[in-house]
Protein backbone atom coordinates (compact mmCIF):
# COMPACT_ATOMS: atom_id res chain seq x y z
CA UNK A 1 0.00 0.00 0.00
CA UNK A 2 1.34 3.41 -0.69
CA UNK A 3 -0.75 5.84 1.67
CA UNK A 4 -3.48 5.94 3.56
CA UNK A 5 -6.26 8.21 3.17
CA UNK A 6 -8.29 9.13 6.23
CA UNK A 7 -11.72 11.01 5.73
CA UNK A 8 -12.49 13.07 9.12
CA UNK A 9 -15.82 14.53 10.37
CA UNK A 10 -17.09 11.01 11.57
CA UNK A 11 -18.14 11.13 15.75
CA UNK A 12 -16.58 8.11 17.39
CA UNK A 13 -18.36 6.40 19.92
CA UNK A 14 -18.90 2.68 21.32
CA UNK A 15 -17.26 0.76 23.88
CA UNK A 16 -14.10 -1.65 23.69
CA UNK A 17 -12.62 -3.71 26.66
CA UNK A 18 -8.80 -3.72 27.23
CA UNK A 19 -6.73 -6.54 27.92
CA UNK A 20 -3.77 -7.29 30.57
CA UNK A 21 -1.10 -5.56 30.00
CA UNK A 22 0.46 -8.55 27.92
CA UNK A 23 4.62 -7.30 29.22
CA UNK A 24 2.96 -7.83 33.19
CA UNK A 25 1.41 -11.13 32.29
CA UNK A 26 4.38 -13.12 31.45
CA UNK A 27 6.02 -12.12 34.53
CA UNK A 28 3.74 -12.71 36.88
CA UNK A 29 3.02 -16.41 34.95
CA UNK A 30 6.70 -16.97 35.14
CA UNK A 31 7.28 -15.17 38.46
CA UNK A 32 4.44 -17.53 40.05
CA UNK A 33 6.86 -20.32 39.80
CA UNK A 34 8.25 -18.47 43.27
CA UNK A 35 5.01 -19.36 44.86
CA UNK A 36 4.52 -23.06 46.16
CA UNK A 37 0.62 -22.32 46.77
CA UNK A 38 -1.71 -21.86 44.48
CA UNK A 39 -2.24 -18.38 42.09
CA UNK A 40 -5.12 -17.15 40.68
CA UNK A 41 -4.52 -14.88 38.03
CA UNK A 42 -7.02 -12.71 36.29
CA UNK A 43 -7.36 -10.03 33.39
CA UNK A 44 -5.03 -12.34 31.58
CA UNK A 45 -4.90 -11.45 27.47
CA UNK A 46 -5.89 -14.37 25.49
CA UNK A 47 -2.82 -14.56 23.35
CA UNK A 48 -0.53 -17.26 22.65
CA UNK A 49 2.45 -15.94 24.41
CA UNK A 50 0.45 -16.65 27.56
CA UNK A 51 -0.93 -19.89 26.63
CA UNK A 52 2.76 -21.25 25.32
CA UNK A 53 3.89 -19.67 28.95
CA UNK A 54 1.60 -21.79 31.09
CA UNK A 55 2.14 -25.17 28.96
CA UNK A 56 5.71 -24.18 29.90
CA UNK A 57 5.03 -24.53 33.84
CA UNK A 58 2.70 -27.55 33.34
CA UNK A 59 5.73 -29.25 31.57
CA UNK A 60 7.94 -28.51 34.95
CA UNK A 61 5.25 -29.94 36.59
CA UNK A 62 3.05 -26.92 37.64
CA UNK A 63 -0.75 -27.52 37.47
CA UNK A 64 -3.10 -25.41 35.38
CA UNK A 65 -6.64 -24.79 34.82
CA UNK A 66 -8.00 -22.22 32.81
CA UNK A 67 -10.91 -20.63 34.47
CA UNK A 68 -12.20 -19.04 31.49
CA UNK A 69 -11.49 -16.58 28.98
CA UNK A 70 -8.85 -14.09 30.97
CA UNK A 71 -8.20 -16.23 34.12
CA UNK A 72 -5.80 -19.06 35.32
CA UNK A 73 -5.46 -20.72 38.32
CA UNK A 74 -1.69 -22.07 38.61
CA UNK A 75 -0.57 -24.25 41.49
CA UNK A 76 3.76 -23.96 41.39
CA UNK A 77 3.97 -26.73 44.61
CA UNK A 78 5.42 -29.61 42.46
CA UNK A 79 7.52 -27.72 39.92
CA UNK A 80 11.27 -28.85 39.02
CA UNK A 81 13.38 -26.48 37.54
CA UNK A 82 15.29 -26.91 34.83
CA UNK A 83 12.38 -28.56 32.65
CA UNK A 84 11.13 -26.55 30.70
CA UNK A 85 11.33 -27.52 27.07
CA UNK A 86 13.36 -25.88 24.26
CA UNK A 87 10.90 -26.04 21.49
CA UNK A 88 8.49 -24.03 24.11
CA UNK A 89 11.04 -21.43 25.16
CA UNK A 90 11.79 -20.55 21.72
CA UNK A 91 8.38 -19.79 20.87
CA UNK A 92 8.46 -16.65 23.53
CA UNK A 93 10.61 -13.90 24.42
CA UNK A 94 9.29 -13.62 27.69
CA UNK A 95 10.55 -17.39 28.96
CA UNK A 96 14.02 -15.74 30.38
CA UNK A 97 12.21 -14.52 33.16
CA UNK A 98 12.27 -18.50 34.12
CA UNK A 99 16.51 -17.44 34.86
CA UNK A 100 15.02 -14.93 37.47
CA UNK A 101 12.28 -17.58 38.87
CA UNK A 102 14.45 -20.65 38.55
CA UNK A 103 17.25 -19.03 40.47
CA UNK A 104 15.23 -17.87 42.92
CA UNK A 105 13.41 -20.99 44.15
CA UNK A 106 15.84 -23.32 43.03
CA UNK A 107 19.37 -21.40 43.69
CA UNK A 108 19.79 -22.85 39.94
CA UNK A 109 18.35 -22.26 36.53
CA UNK A 110 18.94 -24.09 33.47
CA UNK A 111 17.08 -22.41 30.49
CA UNK A 112 17.27 -22.55 26.78
CA UNK A 113 17.97 -19.42 24.80
CA UNK A 114 14.49 -17.64 24.34
CA UNK A 115 13.02 -17.22 20.99
CA UNK A 116 9.70 -15.22 19.50
CA UNK A 117 11.08 -11.95 19.25
CA UNK A 118 11.26 -10.51 15.89
CA UNK A 119 13.40 -7.03 16.52
CA UNK A 120 16.42 -9.35 16.65
CA UNK A 121 19.00 -10.44 19.49
CA UNK A 122 18.58 -8.26 23.13
CA UNK A 123 21.85 -9.44 24.84
CA UNK A 124 21.10 -10.04 28.80
CA UNK A 125 24.33 -8.76 30.00
CA UNK A 126 22.45 -6.45 32.58
CA UNK A 127 20.61 -9.70 34.30
CA UNK A 128 23.57 -11.39 34.48
CA UNK A 129 25.90 -8.79 36.18
CA UNK A 130 22.21 -8.87 38.63
CA UNK A 131 22.29 -12.17 38.83
CA UNK A 132 26.58 -12.65 39.58
CA UNK A 133 25.62 -9.80 42.45
CA UNK A 134 23.63 -12.10 43.83
CA UNK A 135 26.52 -14.77 44.15
CA UNK A 136 25.36 -16.76 41.35
CA UNK A 137 27.65 -18.03 38.03
CA UNK A 138 26.83 -18.42 34.84
CA UNK A 139 27.55 -20.37 31.57
CA UNK A 140 26.25 -21.31 28.41
CA UNK A 141 26.30 -24.73 26.93
CA UNK A 142 24.69 -26.28 23.74
CA UNK A 143 21.91 -23.32 23.56
CA UNK A 144 20.82 -22.86 27.68
CA UNK A 145 21.83 -20.55 30.13
CA UNK A 146 22.94 -22.15 33.18
CA UNK A 147 23.53 -20.59 36.59
CA UNK A 148 24.34 -22.04 40.12
CA UNK A 149 24.76 -20.31 43.34
CA UNK A 150 26.91 -22.70 45.22
CA UNK A 151 27.38 -20.49 47.96
CA UNK A 152 24.23 -19.17 48.54
CA UNK A 153 22.66 -16.05 47.10
CA UNK A 154 23.09 -13.12 49.34
CA UNK A 155 21.48 -9.19 49.10
CA UNK A 156 23.31 -6.71 47.40
CA UNK A 157 23.62 -3.38 45.40
CA UNK A 158 22.96 -3.01 41.41
CA UNK A 159 23.30 -0.56 39.68
CA UNK A 160 22.56 -1.07 36.00
CA UNK A 161 24.56 0.40 33.52
CA UNK A 162 20.61 0.81 31.22
CA UNK A 163 17.19 1.09 32.70
CA UNK A 164 16.43 -2.66 31.54
CA UNK A 165 12.85 -3.50 31.80
CA UNK A 166 13.82 -7.46 31.85
CA UNK A 167 16.93 -6.78 33.86
CA UNK A 168 14.95 -5.02 36.68
CA UNK A 169 12.15 -7.89 36.26
CA UNK A 170 14.80 -10.52 36.65
CA UNK A 171 16.77 -9.29 39.37
CA UNK A 172 13.58 -8.73 41.33
CA UNK A 173 12.15 -12.48 40.87
CA UNK A 174 15.57 -13.65 41.80
CA UNK A 175 16.06 -11.28 45.19
CA UNK A 176 12.55 -11.82 46.53
CA UNK A 177 13.48 -14.99 48.48
CA UNK A 178 17.47 -14.06 49.07
CA UNK A 179 18.49 -13.28 52.59
CA UNK A 180 18.58 -9.37 53.38
CA UNK A 181 18.38 -6.49 51.21
CA UNK A 182 18.84 -6.35 47.68
CA UNK A 183 19.06 -2.72 46.47
CA UNK A 184 18.42 -2.25 42.43
CA UNK A 185 19.84 1.38 41.56
CA UNK A 186 18.72 2.95 38.14
CA UNK A 187 15.68 0.59 37.76
CA UNK A 188 13.35 0.56 34.98
CA UNK A 189 10.20 2.47 36.37
CA UNK A 190 7.67 0.99 33.66
CA UNK A 191 4.36 -0.13 35.02
CA UNK A 192 4.61 -3.72 34.39
CA UNK A 193 7.31 -3.54 36.83
CA UNK A 194 5.23 -1.74 39.70
CA UNK A 195 2.54 -4.29 38.33
CA UNK A 196 4.87 -7.36 39.04
CA UNK A 197 6.04 -5.88 42.14
CA UNK A 198 1.97 -5.79 43.26
CA UNK A 199 1.89 -9.20 42.30
CA UNK A 200 4.84 -10.43 44.63
CA UNK A 201 4.05 -8.17 47.37
CA UNK A 202 -0.09 -9.36 47.83
CA UNK A 203 2.05 -13.20 48.00
CA UNK A 204 3.64 -11.90 51.05
CA UNK A 205 7.12 -10.12 48.99
CA UNK A 206 8.39 -6.88 50.22
CA UNK A 207 9.08 -5.33 47.92
CA UNK A 208 9.19 -1.38 47.95
CA UNK A 209 10.48 1.73 45.34
CA UNK A 210 8.63 0.04 42.81
CA UNK A 211 8.13 2.78 39.90
CA UNK A 212 11.06 4.89 40.86
CA UNK A 213 15.14 3.97 40.21
CA UNK A 214 15.60 2.64 42.66
CA UNK A 215 13.98 -0.57 44.49
CA UNK A 216 14.49 -2.23 47.47
CA UNK A 217 13.67 -6.04 48.30
CA UNK A 218 13.95 -7.63 51.57
CA UNK A 219 13.91 -10.95 51.34
CA UNK A 220 11.46 -12.97 52.64
CA UNK A 221 11.73 -17.28 53.43
CA UNK A 222 7.87 -18.13 52.20
CA UNK A 223 6.23 -16.62 49.61
CA UNK A 224 1.98 -17.07 49.61
CA UNK A 225 -0.75 -17.91 47.17
CA UNK A 226 -3.50 -15.21 46.27
CA UNK A 227 -6.03 -13.74 43.49
CA UNK A 228 -4.72 -10.88 41.75
CA UNK A 229 -5.86 -9.17 38.47
CA UNK A 230 -3.25 -7.98 35.71
CA UNK A 231 -3.18 -4.45 34.87
CA UNK A 232 -5.24 -3.40 31.58
CA UNK A 233 -2.52 -2.58 28.83
CA UNK A 234 -0.98 1.11 28.47
CA UNK A 235 -1.36 0.23 24.36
Amino acid sequence: MEKIVINGGKALFGEIEIGGMKNTSLAVIMGSLLIEDKCVIENLPDISDVQVSFEILRCMGADVKRVNKTTYEVDNTRTKGGKAPRELVNKTRGSYYLLGAELGRFNCANVAQPGGCDLGTRAIDYHIKGFQALGATFDTENGFYKMTAPNGLKGTQIFLDFESVGATINIILASVKVEGMTVIENAAKEPHVVDLANFLNACGADISGAGTNIIKIKGVDKLYGCTYAILPDMI
